[in-house]
């Protein structure tokens, strides 16, 4: 149990590739986001399917060796755990000033280089998503980092945790808070089995950028 093997894939993997979870006083397999809970523990790979595997092979009770709880909507409680989670982070790093919103002001900071991620609102529109887009790419070209973007949250929850109205575009900064803050998305967004909008095709302007100069 000490190990941190997923019980669904066989695979030993680092604490932040796995989601862990113990058995509570009433016998209910309890999700342990933080990797605080007391009690004996086992793991599962950060990703909802193998969680939801694991609930439906009873796999679970299986590594505890005993009779266990496992709540039917366990996949949808363990991604409510990490979009709270996330979140609460970003409210933390706004109130530390290290996010901005606002499709100018996260443009600018795209540019300018300050920006870890950005982060889109499921309601936010091709057109604005596009000039935020071009920036990204622009700091590929110039040889800086390919900048994620997710689109994770509905526009009600990016502005109650910002504490503005209407957010749609927000950027996360550089620093501490940032990092702690890109921590939680890059987990959200694998959980959910998704990539960062469109960093594949940065990574691949940046391929032809460094297969151009090897030409010349």
């Amino acid at each position: 149990m000490n190990d941190r093997t997923c019980i669904v894939t066989r695979r030993q993997a680092e604490p932040d590739e796995l989601i862990r979870f113990v058995v509570g006083p009433d016998s209910t397999v309890v999700p342990d986001i933080k990797r605080s809970l007391p009690g004996r523990g086992c793991w599962v790979a950060a990703e909802r399917l193998h969680i939801e595997t694991a609930a439906a092979k009873n796999l679970f009770a299986r590594a505890f060796k005993a009779k266990v709880n496992v709540p039917v909507d366990l996949g949808a409680m363990v991604d409510a755990l990490l979009a709270k989670h996330a979140l609460g982070m970003l409210g933390m790093a706004r109130k530390a000033g290290a996010v901005v919103f606002g499709a100018t002001k996260v443009e600018a900071s795209v540019r300018s280089g300050l920006a870890l991620c950005v982060l889109h609102a499921n309601e936010a529109s091709q057109d604005g998503i596009r000039k935020i887009s071009q920036a990204r790419r622009a700091v590929v070209h110039l040889g800086g980092p390919a900048i994620a973007a997710y689109k994770l949250f509905p526009e009600a929850d990016l502005s109650l945790a910002l504490g503005g109205t209407n957010v749609i575009h927000a950027a996360v900064l550089a620093g501490d808070a940032g990092k702690a803050v890109l921590k939680r998305m890059v987990a959200l967004d694998r959980y959910r089995g998704g990539t960062p909008d469109d960093l594949a095709m940065l990574a691949a302007v940046a391929g032809e950028d460094d297969a151009a100069e090897d030409m010349e």
